[in-house]
């Protein structure tokens, strides 16, 4: 079985190599803007300032023959399965950041902190359940 997917727009980001990004957006990364398709204009309606959102993005800079690391490159810690870890370096490189939103200006979403290197493809976004009002 096979998945088609298709970047729904790009990162714009500060962070220009992997090798400045921090591990995890609360360790220090910048905002960032999510450049997306102009086509999907109608699918940013209700998205708020202030959101709380899960930013997926495809890591196009992971080596995705990695299946064991050392959490969080620490030479103290045993090698273990990629899957029992948040390396970007796995079979299927998908990025979870979970992000507010802070701007939106047409199809660019200004989002923070996000530690994604600038032209990290951006495959969707999610609003998260503490976001959406049931009320």
């Amino acid at each position: 079985m096979t998945f088609d997917l298709r970047p729904i727009g790009v990162v714009r980001s500060t962070i220009t190599a992997r090798s400045a990004a921090p591990r995890q957006g609360n360790e220090g990364a910048p905002d960032a803007w999510l450049e997306l398709d102009a086509d999907l204009a109608a699918a940013l309606d209700g998205l708020r300032v202030g959101d709380e959102v899960v930013v997926i993005t495809w890591l196009h800079l992971a080596d995705r023959s990695t299946l064991i690391v050392r959490p969080r490159n620490d030479p103290a810690r045993p090698m273990c399965g990629v899957f029992a870890t948040r390396s970007p370096d796995r079979p299927n490189p998908l990025g979870l950041h979970r992000v507010t939103v802070r701007a939106i200006e047409g199809t660019r979403v200004l989002v923070g902190p996000l530690e994604a290197v600038d032209g990290t493809p951006v495959i969707d976004l999610k609003i998260t359940l503490s976001s959406v009002d049931d009320s």
